[in-house]
Protein backbone atom coordinates (compact mmCIF):
# COMPACT_ATOMS: atom_id res chain seq x y z
CA UNK A 1 0.00 0.00 0.00
CA UNK A 2 1.21 3.30 -1.19
CA UNK A 3 1.57 6.07 1.16
CA UNK A 4 1.69 9.78 1.68
CA UNK A 5 1.06 11.95 -2.34
CA UNK A 6 1.44 8.31 -3.76
CA UNK A 7 -1.59 7.17 -2.21
CA UNK A 8 -3.90 9.89 -3.06
CA UNK A 9 -2.68 9.93 -7.09
CA UNK A 10 -3.76 6.03 -6.81
CA UNK A 11 -6.66 6.65 -5.28
CA UNK A 12 -7.48 9.60 -7.76
CA UNK A 13 -6.37 7.59 -10.82
CA UNK A 14 -8.45 4.59 -9.50
CA UNK A 15 -11.33 7.13 -9.12
CA UNK A 16 -10.82 7.99 -12.69
CA UNK A 17 -10.49 4.74 -14.60
CA UNK A 18 -13.55 3.25 -12.67
CA UNK A 19 -15.30 6.57 -14.03
CA UNK A 20 -13.92 5.96 -17.55
CA UNK A 21 -14.75 2.43 -17.41
CA UNK A 22 -18.53 2.94 -16.36
CA UNK A 23 -18.94 5.92 -19.46
CA UNK A 24 -17.53 2.92 -21.96
CA UNK A 25 -20.74 0.94 -20.72
CA UNK A 26 -22.25 3.54 -23.05
CA UNK A 27 -20.11 4.98 -25.29
CA UNK A 28 -17.86 1.92 -27.67
CA UNK A 29 -15.22 3.76 -28.44
CA UNK A 30 -13.63 3.61 -24.36
CA UNK A 31 -13.25 -0.39 -23.25
CA UNK A 32 -14.72 -0.69 -19.98
CA UNK A 33 -12.87 -3.64 -19.25
CA UNK A 34 -9.49 -2.31 -18.98
CA UNK A 35 -10.48 0.65 -16.75
CA UNK A 36 -11.89 -1.91 -14.22
CA UNK A 37 -9.27 -3.65 -14.36
CA UNK A 38 -7.04 -0.14 -13.60
CA UNK A 39 -9.36 0.58 -11.11
CA UNK A 40 -8.92 -2.26 -9.35
CA UNK A 41 -5.14 -1.79 -9.18
CA UNK A 42 -4.81 1.81 -8.34
CA UNK A 43 -7.41 1.10 -5.57
CA UNK A 44 -5.16 -1.92 -4.50
CA UNK A 45 -2.29 0.23 -4.22
CA UNK A 46 -4.78 3.09 -2.22
CA UNK A 47 -7.46 1.78 -0.66
CA UNK A 48 -8.30 -1.73 0.57
CA UNK A 49 -11.53 -1.06 1.29
CA UNK A 50 -12.59 0.23 -1.81
CA UNK A 51 -10.61 -2.45 -3.68
CA UNK A 52 -12.53 -5.19 -2.06
CA UNK A 53 -15.84 -2.23 -3.02
CA UNK A 54 -14.83 -3.73 -6.91
CA UNK A 55 -13.72 -7.39 -6.68
CA UNK A 56 -16.97 -8.11 -4.70
CA UNK A 57 -19.38 -6.60 -7.32
CA UNK A 58 -21.34 -8.73 -9.16
CA UNK A 59 -20.40 -8.61 -12.73
CA UNK A 60 -16.82 -7.11 -12.50
CA UNK A 61 -15.66 -8.70 -9.55
CA UNK A 62 -14.81 -12.37 -10.88
CA UNK A 63 -12.63 -11.21 -13.78
CA UNK A 64 -11.19 -8.74 -12.08
CA UNK A 65 -9.91 -11.30 -9.42
CA UNK A 66 -9.75 -14.21 -12.69
CA UNK A 67 -6.88 -11.67 -13.96
CA UNK A 68 -5.21 -10.79 -11.01
CA UNK A 69 -4.63 -13.82 -9.51
CA UNK A 70 -4.25 -15.88 -12.92
CA UNK A 71 -4.10 -13.15 -15.45
CA UNK A 72 -6.90 -15.63 -17.41
CA UNK A 73 -9.22 -13.92 -19.85
CA UNK A 74 -12.38 -16.28 -19.81
CA UNK A 75 -13.61 -17.42 -24.12
CA UNK A 76 -16.76 -15.72 -23.76
CA UNK A 77 -14.86 -12.16 -22.70
CA UNK A 78 -12.28 -12.65 -25.65
CA UNK A 79 -14.99 -13.17 -28.13
CA UNK A 80 -17.34 -9.94 -27.16
CA UNK A 81 -14.01 -8.35 -27.23
CA UNK A 82 -13.06 -9.44 -30.54
CA UNK A 83 -16.29 -8.90 -32.03
CA UNK A 84 -16.88 -5.49 -30.83
CA UNK A 85 -13.74 -3.80 -31.66
CA UNK A 86 -14.25 -5.51 -35.07
CA UNK A 87 -17.64 -3.59 -35.29
CA UNK A 88 -16.05 -0.54 -34.05
CA UNK A 89 -12.49 -0.53 -35.63
CA UNK A 90 -14.17 -1.50 -39.03
CA UNK A 91 -16.60 1.08 -38.53
CA UNK A 92 -13.52 3.74 -38.76
CA UNK A 93 -11.60 2.27 -40.92
CA UNK A 94 -14.26 2.04 -43.27
CA UNK A 95 -16.43 5.11 -43.17
CA UNK A 96 -14.28 7.83 -41.26
CA UNK A 97 -12.33 9.98 -43.81
CA UNK A 98 -8.68 10.36 -42.07
CA UNK A 99 -5.14 10.00 -43.85
CA UNK A 100 -4.47 6.07 -44.47
CA UNK A 101 -1.73 6.59 -42.06
CA UNK A 102 -4.34 7.15 -39.42
CA UNK A 103 -6.51 4.56 -40.31
CA UNK A 104 -3.05 2.12 -40.33
CA UNK A 105 -2.62 3.12 -36.57
CA UNK A 106 -5.47 2.32 -35.74
CA UNK A 107 -5.83 -1.32 -37.49
CA UNK A 108 -2.09 -1.57 -35.91
CA UNK A 109 -3.56 -0.66 -32.52
CA UNK A 110 -6.51 -3.32 -33.10
CA UNK A 111 -4.55 -5.96 -34.05
CA UNK A 112 -2.17 -5.53 -31.16
CA UNK A 113 -5.10 -5.59 -28.22
CA UNK A 114 -6.47 -8.88 -30.32
CA UNK A 115 -3.25 -10.20 -30.08
CA UNK A 116 -2.59 -9.60 -26.64
CA UNK A 117 -5.91 -10.74 -25.49
CA UNK A 118 -5.83 -14.22 -27.68
CA UNK A 119 -2.77 -15.27 -26.69
CA UNK A 120 -3.87 -14.92 -22.98
CA UNK A 121 -4.68 -18.03 -20.69
CA UNK A 122 -8.46 -19.00 -20.98
CA UNK A 123 -8.60 -20.81 -18.21
CA UNK A 124 -7.02 -21.19 -14.74
CA UNK A 125 -3.89 -24.12 -14.88
CA UNK A 126 -3.92 -26.26 -11.70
Amino acid sequence: MATGIKKIVFLFLGWLSLVLGFIGIFLPILPTTPFALLAAYFFSKSSERLHEWLISQKTMGPMIVTWQRHGVIRPRAKWLATILMTLLFSYTLIFVKVALWIKLIVAATGLSVLTFIWTRPSRIEE
